[in-house]
Formats: C-alpha cells, structure tokens, sequence
C-alpha cells in the first residue's frame, strides 16, 4: 500500500506499520500470529492544499478489495483486513460517505465490508519492511501480479473508462 500514495503529489511521507490493537509496539511475527488485534496499515502524512483527504480515500478503495473481510489478495487473515483509520469526524464523514457511494455504485456485486474506525496508536514496522516495493522489485511486482494487479484492472480501470467515455 505504500507505492500507491507515496508517488502522488502531495504525499510528504508514507510509513508502513501496525495499529488497532492492544499490544505496544508489536513486531510483525506478533501481528502475524493474530493475537495483538493488529491490522498492517500505512501511515500517510499529506498536504491537504495538494492532496484533499477525499482523493486519499479514493486511491485507498482503487488499491483494495473493499468486499474482502479477511484480507486483501494474496495477504490473508484478521492482520490485512480493510479499514480505513480516522483521525477525526471530519475525515470520518468523508470516508463514509465515499464508503457509500461505493456501495451505491454497483461496482461491487457484494457488501463493502471496509470498516471506518478510530485512529489508534501507530506503531513503525520494522526496517525490512519499509519501502519494501523499493527494496525488493521483483518480489513486490510477483505479488502485485498475484491478484492485485488483475483486480484493479478489472474492477478500477474498466469502471474509469466507462466513467470517462460517458461524459
């Protein structure tokens, strides 16, 4: 989930990391073993003059499966499901409604499982794991091709150019 933001105009800095659950400072074989109530996240630092919070929560639901509760391609488990972490009612009101317009959409044959929640405390994930589309190109691109590139083609892309050609 890093790539996706960290190349867009605006985004000053993205981390990857662990949040939602009740361990302080978890390692990633914690979260892994799915006792912490961890979910893997990115934090994103943004410039809202540049990068308006509403176009953060639209490249979120162009990167995910919003109808998969128990993780995202081939991430799977309690630890990748899809949530989108809000700081305030602001944002909150922003991602609900955008959850919404999903759901309205029929894009979608199945319920949008996303779930809207409370920012927690953000924990850092380990070094090995930042900037891992950086790092590990060709192992990142494997598994970008192992379902998430083939959804976003399907469900994003497609639904973009019928949106585009109709206007």
């Amino acid at each position: 989930m890093v790539k996706p933001f960290e190349t867009v105009a605006g985004i000053n800095k993205v981390v990857s990391g662990y949040t939602g659950g009740h361990t302080v400072n978890p390692t990633y074989e914690q979260v892994s073993s799915h006792t912490t109530g961890h979910t893997e996240a990115v934090k994103i630092w943004f410039d809202p003059a540049i990068m308006p919070y509403e176009k953060l929560v639209q490249i979120y639901w162009q990167q995910t499966d919003p109808t998969d509760a128990m993780g995202q391609f081939q991430d799977r488990g309690d630890n990748y499901r899809p949530v989108i972490f809000v700081k305030d009612d602001a944002q909150r009101k922003v991602a609900s409604a955008s959850k919404q317009a999903l759901a309205d959409s029929g894009l979608f044959d199945a319920p949008i499982v996303t779930q809207i929640e409370d920012a927690k405390p953000f924990y850092a994930a380990e070094a090995y794991h930042q900037d891992f589309y950086k790092k590990n190109p060709l192992r990142y691109e494997m598994q970008e091709k192992g379902g998430r590139e083939d959804f976003i083609n399907q469900k994003w892309r497609n639904a973009t150019s019928k949106t585009t050609t109709n206007d």
